[in-house]
């Protein structure tokens, strides 16, 4: 951190300038005669007579010398260790006045010198203060309002959120907060009733109980503690008055302090009597809403100017206020490390030199550690507990995470605990971008895994079991349907029992491919370079049979030769293919569809046009689901679709770090597209 004292080129130039003044000013009162009582005292005469002084010339040289020579070792060296020069050169020029005027007859000066000295270390001292105090007031403003800013929302909202809190908890009838204006005297400052919805009232002057809260909440002020009165209390005191406030409402007013400071009261009126256990409930409120109304006054306040932050004690009274706002954030943010103890996963936050600032219990156990044992790691003493066959080499991980700025990611497999841990290391940064932290995460996934095992057992279980019914009724059906002896009806229903179990076998099948396709690992899908011009072609050859027979035109739009990306042949083509099926699916006949290729900034696009049904703006989102099918207006949802299609697509350019996209507008068609990144 930068030392604000440091002397520098204009500090040094100010010091100087102000020694000089001082000297000028030790040179007027000297020739005034004003120092001459003073100076009597360090001026014996002696056997020669009395002292002659030197010439006036003489007397200035020396008055600005110990000025700028003492200005200059506080500006330099600081008032601490310029001390003993400065009070002993004095001490020493007191003595050697004595003796001289005592022998030597010879008046040196020392008063209006020493007075220079003195005068031009406090004022140059005063100066190093005054610049310190100054930077002091821009920092804890700016500290004050990045703070503040960073909350997200202003304090008149905070407080009316407060209010509406209560008013869920609480049979509330009214709440007013109260905030002290420049006599001390309450004044409201947000106001919510039950039957509010806004939370802050226009006028709130408008109750008729109002003066009686305004004492109540001046009382409790005073005494610095809760205040209730019930609906006997309420009525005897405003009999006593004269007049009834015609309440049969219980009224608590709450003090409001903030550093030891009151900032207004909180006035609850309830439906019903005060529950004592509701007492912390309201303390802990009041002490947010306290913080809130500090905050919101000392961020009104104009900022000083530099100038007036030494000498002006309304200056300092405002630094104060926005020391109270940093305090306030402090305890709001104080809540972190609570938070963290109540995670269900590992945490651990370390400094960037790996000091390990805070662990919570599971990590603890993840790790199996004592607190004790704890105490004595670092950063790498810590990861060291997790290292295994896929996690050898912790500094490396660390030092990925800090040169690239990108988390972490590992599952630990530890077959002799009967355990897969997650770790995840990421690097916390601030507004700016500035590096913070470093924070490690460790998650137990070892039921999760346990589920997918399950899962994908039951799944390839289930496959099989299902494929080979659906074989023997294939086949049985497709026999059956050679034999001419049957009547039409039958062979009719044979042809339905074929198509229908063909149907289920493609549905299995695609199902099948997208469960394997998101068990899959990034790294275990093979990347090749490809050119995605090529698989268009093929594609389009491919289908033109099937576009053809529902009188489909099906289309290439020839682009530039693109350049290839890194992706497996066999999952984009299929893709492609999906999406090419799905056009003329839901395309009616004597339409286009258009397969196109661009090349955009990182990435290749292929798009497929159609001038089909469109999809409404509702599913545009959903149609990436698994199973979802889209249903248009006068029509059932196709019964021949599986509603995994467009998954698998998903899945596949996501494997590959791509995006899909859709564009739709119902009754004109629709634009289904996806993007891979160029090599």
């Amino acid at each position: 951190m930068k030392n604000l004292a440091a002397p520098s080129l204009k500090s040094r130039s100010v010091s100087v300038a102000l020694s000089l003044a001082v000297a000028l000013l030790v040179c007027a009162l000297w020739r005034a005669g004003l120092l001459a009582p003073l100076q009597g005292l360090f001026v014996l005469e002696g056997a020669r007579g009395l002292s002659v002084a030197p010439q006036t010339w003489v007397v200035c040289l020396m008055i600005a010398a110990a000025a700028l020579s003492t200005g200059f070792l506080v500006e330099i060296l600081g008032a601490r260790r310029a001390a003993p020069y400065v009070l002993g050169a004095p001490a020493v020029l007191g003595a050697a006045s004595l003796v001289a005027s005592r022998l030597l007859a010879l008046d040196i000066v020392f008063v209006p010198a020493a007075a220079a000295a003195i005068l031009s270390a406090v004022t140059v001292q005063a100066w190093r203060l005054w610049v310190v105090d100054a930077a002091l007031s821009r920092g804890v403003r700016r500290a004050a309002d990045v703070g503040a800013s960073l909350e997200g929302a202003e304090a008149a909202a905070r407080l009316a959120s407060g209010l509406r809190l209560l008013d869920t908890v609480l049979p509330l009838d009214e709440a007013v907060v109260f905030s002290l204006d420049a006599s001390g005297a309450p004044e409201p400052a947000a106001r919510v009733r039950a039957s509010s919805v806004a939370g802050v009232s226009s006028d709130p002057h408008r109750n008729s109980a109002w003066r009686e809260g305004v004492r109540l909440c001046e009382r409790a002020i005073r005494a610095g503690e809760f205040v209730v009165t019930g609906a006997e209390s309420n009525a005897a005191q405003a009999g006593g008055n004269g007049a009834s406030t015609g309440s049969s409402l219980t009224s608590v007013a709450v003090p409001l302090a903030h550093e030891g400071r009151a900032v207004g009261a909180l006035l609850v009126r309830l439906r019903g009597g005060f529950d004592e256990t509701d007492r912390p409930l309201l303390a802990a409120v009041g002490a947010q809403v306290a913080r809130d109304l500090q905050r919101e006054e000392a961020l009104r306040l104009a900022e000083p100017r530099a100038s007036a932050t030494f000498f002006s004690v309304r200056a300092a009274e405002q630094r104060l206020e926005r020391l109270g706002v940093l305090a306030g954030l402090l305890a709001e943010r104080g809540f972190a490390p609570h938070v963290l103890a109540e995670a269900a996963d590992g945490h651990a936050v370390a400094h960037l030199d790996g000091h390990l600032a805070r662990l919570n219990a599971p990590m603890l156990r993840a790790a199996r550690l004592t607190e004790t044992e704890a105490r004595a790691l670092d950063l790498f003493g810590l990861l060291e507990r997790f290292r295994g066959g896929v996690f050898d080499e912790p500094s490396i991980a660390v030092r990925r995470v800090l040169q690239t700025g990108d988390p972490y990611e590992r599952e630990l497999p530890f077959p002799d605990r009967n355990e897969t841990l997650e770790l995840r290391i990421a690097l916390l940064t601030g507004r700016a971008g500035e590096p913070l932290c470093l924070s490690v995460r460790v998650r137990d996934v070892t039921r999760m895994k346990e589920y997918e095992k399950l899962k994908s057992d039951m799944i390839s279980l289930m496959s099989h079991e299902l494929r080979t019914p659906i074989t023997s009724i294939n086949g049985f059906a497709e026999l059956l349907a050679t034999d001419e002896t049957l009547p039409e009806s039958a062979r009719e229903f044979l042809q339905i029992i074929h198509a229908e179990s063909q149907r289920l076998t493609r549905m299995i099948n695609t199902f099948l491919s997208v469960t394997k396709l998101e068990q899959k690992d990034r790294q275990e899908v093979l990347k090749i370079p490809l050119m995605l011009d090529d698989v268009v072609r093929e594609t389009v050859a491919c289908m033109q049979p099937v576009a053809k027979r529902k009188r489909i035109r099906l289309v290439e739009s020839s682009t530039a030769k693109l350049p290839p990306v890194a992706a497996d042949r066999a999952l984009i083509t299929q893709a492609v293919f999906n999406l090419v099926e799905n056009a003329i699916k839901y395309s009616p006949e004597r339409t286009t569809v258009t397969l196109s290729t661009a090349l955009e900034a990182d990435a290749v696009r292929v798009v497929v046009e159609d001038r089909g049904y469109g999809v409404p703006p509702e599913a545009v989102d959903r149609v990436w689901e698994k199973f979802y099918r889209v249903a248009r207006d006068g029509h059932d949802k196709e019964e021949e679709s599986t509603g995994l299609g467009l998954s698998f697509v998903r899945e596949v350019v996501e494997q590959h770090g791509g995006e899909v996209g859709l564009e739709s507008e119902v009754g004109r068609g629709s634009k289904f597209s996806f993007t891979l990144p160029r090599l």
